[in-house]
Formats: structure tokens, C-alpha cells, sequence
């Protein structure tokens, strides 16, 4: 049985776990095998977490009853010339969420997506975006907490959802 869990903001030493979330979020399916030095130093993921925290940096860690964190949802403000896979335009950060997977479907990523929707709006962002593959089980979990398809890709789409 799995106690609760808690939320805090997330730090610059929190870089690591990040690194290990970004690591959950990009091998997602069940049997996920890509390293973890392969995913962070990959020009498509080193850019969620390279030189974390920086100021416009914002996010939550969720972590367990006995201190061990759980999960992780951050933005970051990426620019037009180096945009993720959900960037929508200047001014609204990319949303990145990541729970490890003995914690996933207990309210984790619910409670994560909340708060950094929240954090983001109190920081006086609008908007805010993510992308998610097709297949991923969390697109659901997008879609209830209000985030619509602004574009679609081949396997991706981008997803946004007004904070206010």
C-alpha cells in the first residue's frame, strides 16, 4: 500500500530528479528502454532541464510520506529558435510532468498539473502549453484538466490551456 503524498516548490539542486522525471516522461510506455544519458544529452529533451533553474524556471516535486520524491512538473520559456516539442509562441512556457511509475494513477500528475497550471497563472502567464504523443495514457488526464489541441503532428500533438 502506498502512503500520501505532498508538493513543494522545486529548487535549483532538484535538477537531478528532474533529469530522472524527464527520463520517466520521455520513456512513458510500459518496457520504455531509452538510457538515461541518451534522453538528457538528446537535443530534443537536454533543452526541458539544461542549466536549471533559471528564472523564469517554475516547479512543483511531488514527494512521498516518507521524503522520497515521487514526481515533477515544470515550465520553462524556451525560445523561438530553440522550441520544444509543445512550443505555441513567445511568452507562454512548455510544460514538462513526470511521475515515476510505482506512483502513477494515485493522483500524482493530477495534483502536479494543478499546481503548475496555478503556479504558472500567479507568475502571470496566460497560457501554457505541453505536447503529448497520441497513445499516451495522460492525454486523458490533459484533456480533463481543460488543456484542447492547438496542433497536431505525425505522433504528437500540442496541447494549451488557459491558466486563468
Amino acid at each position: 500500500m502506498f502512503s500520501g503524498f505532498s508538493t513543494r516548490r522545486a529548487t535549483q539542486p532538484d535538477a537531478v530528479f528532474l533529469g530522472d522525471m524527464l527520463v520517466e516522461a520521455a520513456n512513458w510506455r510500459a518496457g520504455g528502454v531509452r538510457p538515461r544519458h541518451e534522453v538528457l544529452t538528446s537535443a530534443d529533451h537536454r533543452r526541458y532541464l539544461a542549466g536549471w533553474k533559471r528564472a523564469a524556471d517554475e516547479g512543483l516535486i511531488a514527494v512521498g510520506d516518507d521524503g522520497v520524491p515521487v514526481g515533477a512538473a515544470w515550465y520553462r520559456m524556451l525560445p523561438q529558435n530553440e522550441p520544444g516539442f509543445g512550443y505555441v509562441g513567445a511568452g507562454v512556457p512548455e510544460l514538462i510532468i513526470g511521475v515515476h511509475p510505482l506512483w502513477r494513477a494515485r493522483g500524482v500528475g493530477r495534483t502536479l498539473l494543478r499546481g503548475i497550471v496555478e503556479l504558472a497563472s500567479a507568475q502571470g502567464y496566460a497560457r501554457i502549453s505541453l505536447s503529448v504523443e497520441r497513445d499516451n495514457f495522460a492525454r486523458n488526464l490533459y484533456r480533463s484538466e481543460g488543456f484542447n489541441v492547438t496542433a497536431e503532428g505525425l505522433m504528437r500533438d500540442t496541447m494549451v490551456r488557459r491558466t486563468g
